[in-house]
């Protein structure tokens, strides 16, 4: 999975160069349908089938362009943002067996054994496993404590 931090955002003489690239018939302005053949071309129909609601009119100037370019970005970030989340949920679920809403000691034990990935001869137990991420000392890993350790660069061999 991309991690929608890790892609770098287009420059603003990027978005020039490709705004200029576009804009087909030089008046410096995107119509529609200019920004339609680029769409086409990348396969995006759902956009395509919004763009003049995204757009409001019917051509974008160079700083227009710029706006709508920074909306798409956060909308596809959002989007990106919100499968992680659901992945992450989805991973959770593996290791909450009872369903309680909470990773105990014999859960987690439980599911890195049977992925292969328990190992007694680290040295390590559940306890300590789970006592790295606990915030509220509970024990247990809730959510958003799971949630903090997959997202960690963790690069423990035994985790």
């Amino acid at each position: 999975m991309l991690n929608p931090e890790a892609m770098s955002p287009l420059t603003a003489s990027d978005l020039q160069r490709i705004f200029e690239t576009l804009d087909s018939n030089g008046d410096g302005f995107l119509s529609v349908e200019e920004l339609n053949r680029l769409l086409d071309s990348i396969g995006d129909g759902q956009i395509c089938d919004d763009l003049e609601s995204l757009i409001g009119k019917c051509k974008l100037d160079f700083e227009e362009f710029l706006s709508l370019y920074k909306s798409i970005s956060e909308r596809n970030r959002a989007g990106a943002e919100e499968e992680i989340e659901s992945d992450l949920l989805n991973a959770f679920q593996v290791f909450d067996q009872n369903r309680d809403g909470f990773i105990c000691c014999e859960e987690l034990r439980n599911v890195l054994a049977r992925l292969g990935l328990w190992d007694e001869r680290c040295g390590r137990d559940c306890s300590s496993m789970i006592g790295a991420f606990d915030t509220n000392f509970d024990g247990r890993l809730d959510f958003q404590e799971f949630k903090n350790i997959m997202l960690s660069a963790s690069n423990s061999p035994c985790i």
